[in-house]
């Protein structure tokens, strides 16, 4: 049984683990700026994919999640990206760069993965019946657009939680597309919607300089 002093210490502990949270996000937003230049240290498989499972906790429409990941570590296949990124220093510096691109065939064709497992079979079919009308109706240039936007939440997530994890990154969409799919073989239907260099930064870069609330929020 909980005594009022260990229920009090109890909500003493999740008000502070709450308040920690909510600065490590905070922290992470106000001191993440693009960097570069990059050391040369590697990122472990275990860092790596603890950072890409939190980024798939991003919300999406219909939890479809469409979003899709390409790690790239190979110097040469970076230096390959690097000419198809105009030349961009950090796709050829960082330890890593992440292709992150939107693949709605994929997610049209597995359908199943994403319904919830605990719906009956009966509201499982249906869920899966009303997908595949809603967007089976749609061009596939608007299903393309429309799991862009829903990867462009992924890759905030993984801006911010790269710096919270101690990383640094810049996002990039100064590409050729179709060089880049072609040297990672991503499907020609998909979009990429950015790629990103991570690794440990090896300068500070500039620091942020943005708007105030002010200049872009009206309260009504």
């Amino acid at each position: 049984m909980i005594t009022s002093d260990n229920t009090a210490a109890a909500l003493l502990s999740a008000e502070y683990a709450i308040s920690t949270e909510r600065s490590s996000a905070a922290d992470a937003a106000t001191t993440r700026h693009s960097v570069r230049s990059y050391l040369d240290i590697p990122v472990s498989d275990d860092e790596l994919h603890s950072l890409l499972a939190l980024t798939s906790r991003a919300p999406s429409a219909f939890n479809l999640q469409p979003w899709r990941f390409i790690v790239v570590r190979d110097q040469a296949v970076k230096d390959a990206l690097k000419d198809a990124a105009y030349g961009q220093k950090q796709v050829g510096q960082a330890p890593v760069v992440i292709a992150l691109y939107a693949d709605m065939d994929d997610t049209m064709a597995n359908l199943g993965e994403v319904v919830h497992p605990d719906l009956t079979p009966e509201k499982r079919a249906s869920t899966i019946a009303m997908l595949e009308k809603n967007f089976g109706g749609m061009t596939p240039e608007a299903r393309a657009n429309w799991a862009n936007g829903q990867t462009n939440i992924a890759l905030g997530y993984l801006l911010l939680i790269a710096k919270a994890e101690g990383f640094d990154t810049s996002p990039m969409l100064g590409f050729e597309s179709d060089r880049v799919k072609a040297i990672l073989g991503i499907p020609a239907t998909a979009t990429i919607t950015a790629i990103v260099a991570l690794g440990r930064g090896a300068d500070d870069g500039f620091r942020s300089h943005r708007h105030a609330v002010e200049r872009t929020t009206t309260f009504r």
